[in-house]
């Protein structure tokens, strides 16, 4: 069974920093694309950030400069560095991991953690 411990969520005050964890079990990721993806109140889940199994990356537009994804395969886990964060980036953080392997897909979601910045 696989399953994700999603952390680091919380609440901060603009122009602050925050920095998510997703240990993954059941199932090694490390041939995996990992990603972030946020949901706002009343909007759909939009992609954040993305590493594939070389470590390159992706990001959406309004986080790049600040965010950093990365990972460490040895643990399982990917990481989510967040600076200089904006009212707008609120939302749940939800943790996934995708593999495509011909016409086999394997789609795995955490249960996601609350990013609240205000002050």
């Amino acid at each position: 069974q696989v399953e994700f411990v999603e952390s680091g969520g919380g609440l901060v005050q603009p122009g602050g920093s925050l920095r998510l964890s997703c240990a993954a079990s059941g199932t090694l990721f490390s041939n995996y694309r990992m990603g972030w993806y946020r949901q706002a109140p009343g909007q759909q889940r939009d992609l954040v950030a993305v590493i594939a199994p070389d470590s390159s990356t992706n990001y959406a537009d309004s986080v790049k400069g600040r965010f950093t994804i990365s990972r460490d395969n040895a643990k399982n886990t990917v990481y989510l560095q967040m600076n200089s964060l904006k009212p707008e980036d609120t939302g749940v953080y939800y943790c996934n991991a995708l593999r495509v392997a011909g016409p086999y897909e394997w789609d795995y979601w955490g249960r996601g953690t609350q990013v609240t910045v205000s002050s």
